[in-house]
């Protein structure tokens, strides 16, 4: 495994780590701040591809509706996580997305006709106790069920976009992947948006713009093009420190007290994360 490539998948997955404040500090709705991102985000890495003279040719008519697919995708994953911190809160939004490696755990086995491992099997358990124990009522008047269950879908969304990414660098470079689905995602979004009548303040869209090149494009290129290097059952339980990266962020610059709860499903998450990258080397 190369450890550089690692190096950068932690790099790329701090910044993520950020991405959950963003849904706090900008006063537009979940689907608003999604489209905003994408749009800047696929803007930025166009104008890359450009300069550095990129070819944005797709190869084959299959790898254009696939393109199509993993953009639709996207903007779900991004919209539910978003929607579930607005909801709740950034650790409850980033706690849920966490238990994306339980659905790598099943999937990728079953794409590749094999058994899951007892040890992926143990950790997808593990992560999904520290997800539950961050409830505090399973009531449908309660945010925080209400954003735990928002939020679920957004680790089912990724984990077959990770799967469909996994294909994707095989044939095209991170940048290339990352322009067709954030540029698709825009307009998957964009009559969703329409609708809305949003009007973004200046500060609302200079946040956007950072969002959309920072902690997007750049972040999500590093984090692709790692795939090549690492398994993505690997990817998945490294992403699930982007949780812990969250919740410290939020206490910081938000001030957002995590709750006894919230403090044990991280050291739970964070628990399963250290022991799978031992197991790795």
């Amino acid at each position: 495994m190369n450890k550089r490539s690692l190096i950068y998948l932690n790099i790329a997955v701090l910044l993520f780590g950020l991405a959950g404040l963003f849904a706090k500090w900008i006063d537009l709705p979940s689907l608003g701040i999604t489209f905003g991102r994408v749009f800047f985000s696929s803007l930025s890495l166009g104008f890359f591809m450009l300069v550095t003279k990129q070819s944005f040719r797709i190869e084959t008519k299959r790898d254009v509706k696939l393109f199509i697919c993993s953009g639709a995708v996207m903007a779900i994953h991004w919209w539910t996580i978003f929607e579930s911190i607005q909801l709740s809160t950034v650790a409850i939004g980033c706690i849920t997305f966490s238990t994306f490696p339980l659905f790598v755990t099943f999937i990728e086995p079953a794409l590749n006709h094999e058994k899951p491992k007892p040890r992926n099997v143990l950790l997808a358990i593990i992560i999904l106790i520290g997800v539950v124990i961050t409830v505090p009522e399973f009531s449908f008047d309660n945010n925080v069920f209400k954003g735990v269950l928002v939020g679920m879908i957004s680790p089912i969304a990724y984990t077959i976009l990770t799967m469909m990414n996994k294909n994707f660098v095989q044939k095209y470079t991170g940048t290339f992947v990352c322009f067709y689905e954030q540029a698709i995602a825009t307009v998957f979004l964009f009559p969703f948006v329409l609708g809305l009548g949003i009007h973004p303040t200046l500060k609302d869209i200079g946040l956007l713009i950072v969002f959309g090149t920072l902690t997007t494009a750049f972040a999500h290129t590093l984090f692709i093009s790692c795939l090549k290097d690492i398994p993505a059952r690997l990817a998945g339980v490294c992403s699930s420190m982007e949780t812990v990266y969250a919740i410290i962020f939020a206490l910081i610059l938000l001030g957002e007290v995590p709750t006894v709860r919230e403090i044990i499903g991280a050291i739970i998450i964070l628990g399963a994360v250290i022991y799978a990258q031992l197991r790795e080397e």
